[in-house]
């Protein structure tokens, strides 16, 4: 997307290289990286990169005035809807296709929105050591919103940790280390100094929740970084130590009910330039003719599950009517192959990770996720066999 640095990156390329890359990379996050790390970052131009900053804020913005959290609230699960919602997400994730627009300029299009923490920490240490290994200008920035690594830091604790004892906040997810995001979670336990627990190790007594430190102390819970997603617990029926719709003494960094209310479900009441239309699927009373020109999306599945590109009208009609409000229909997005990389022009998906502190009156651009393929999806199963793909990270002009 930038040509020099593209052409130059390819042309310096070799596979030595990389997979000294890789190694080191396993070795600063402490195991073994299980998704597919791709042979080259993304170089993205400023004004690309300010688009999806500013739209990243503008749309999170929308999803907070008083008359979108009415309408969200249906997004909820009364079973799992959990107490103590604070004013505003926490974290908030932007996923943007770059396509091109008619005049040949890179045109992001919004892809989802989540409100969901990212892999903020575990970004950084990619970027950080991406730089260095291929020995890439230092002119070249990665945290997002024009933040230095202090002040990176500092958001991030404003966030996660905010003003309690840290020895009192933990990130919780369900067997955490058995996840492919847990190289992120050894880079907050670094970044921050808290404890990364199992949220079936989590001991309740009364209100308050509490944890088991290395020593074997009960040490009490003030505040959630959580990373655990509700729904999927539920339908894999994993047992925890507290009902979610219960009143608990704790404060969550990442509430659980901002992962419904800012999701698919944004979509229709998202109306931008870059935001393509969608549709709640019963409240359709016809469908477009060329159905291969749109997405059919599940609203509440993660990493892409159940979302058929260019649907029939079979397809559609397999759904039981009572079950089509769980779905959306989205007029589909055109990947364009910006990346020239050896094995041919690759498409890329670029993330912006916004964080909002308690005390802050906006959220905050922090740092970028990057996945390309060229495969229907993003996804690695539709990518399966090929090189030059995977996640990185975007580097752009200061």
């Amino acid at each position: 997307m930038i040509p020099e640095l593209r052409k130059q990156f390819n042309r310096d390329f070799n596979e030595r290289t990389f997979a000294s890359f890789l190694q080191r990379l396993d070795d600063r996050v402490r195991q073994k990286i299980l998704f597919r790390v791709c042979e080259t970052p993304l170089f993205v131009p400023r004004y690309v990169q300010k688009m999806c900053e500013d739209t990243a804020v503008e749309l999170a913005l929308t999803l907070h005035t008083p008359e979108y959290l009415a309408a969200s609230d249906v997004a909820l699960h009364p079973e799992i809807t959990v107490a103590g919602q604070p004013d505003h997400a926490s974290f908030i994730a932007v996923d943007f296709a770059m396509t091109y627009a008619e005049d040949g300029t890179i045109k992001p299009m919004l892809v989802e929105i989540q409100g969901f923490p990212s892999l903020m920490a575990y970004q950084l240490m990619l970027a950080e050591l991406l730089q260095e290994h291929f020995a890439l200008s230092p002119d070249l920035a990665y945290i997002n919103g024009d933040h230095t690594r202090p002040q990176f830091l500092d958001l991030l604790h404003r966030t996660i940790v905010a003003d309690h004892d840290r020895e009192q906040v933990i990130l919780m997810e369900y067997d955490p280390w058995n996840q492919k995001t847990s190289p992120d979670f050894t880079g907050i336990k670094e970044l921050l100094g808290i404890e990364v627990v199992d949220i079936r190790h989590v001991v309740k007594e009364g209100k308050r929740l509490h944890y088991r430190n290395q020593s074997g102390n009960l040490i009490p819970i003030s505040r959630i970084y959580n990373r655990a997603i509700v729904d999927e617990l539920e339908r894999e029926n994993v047992q925890i130590p507290f009902n979610w719709n219960e009143e608990l003494d704790v404060e969550w960094a990442g509430h659980p009910n901002w992962f419904f209310r800012i999701s698919k479900f944004s979509s229709p009441y998202l109306e931008h330039p870059l935001v393509p239309r969608s549709w709640f699927l019963h409240q359709m009373e016809d469908y477009p003719d060329q159905l291969d020109r749109f997405v059919l999306k599940p609203l509440f599945s993660f990493a892409g599950a159940g979302v058929i590109v260019g649907p029939t009208r079979e397809d559609i009609a397999a759904i039981p009517p009572e079950k089509r409000s769980g779905y959306l229909l989205q007029e589909k997005i055109d990947f364009a192959g910006v990346v020239d990389t050896p094995e041919g022009g690759t498409r890329a998906e670029m993330r912006v990770m916004l964080v909002w502190p308690t005390e802050d009156e906006r959220p905050t651009p922090i740092m970028g996720l990057v996945r390309m393929g060229r495969g229907d999806k993003m996804g690695v199963d539709q990518n399966k066999g090929m090189k030059w793909i995977g996640a990185s990270c975007n580097f752009f002009g200061t």
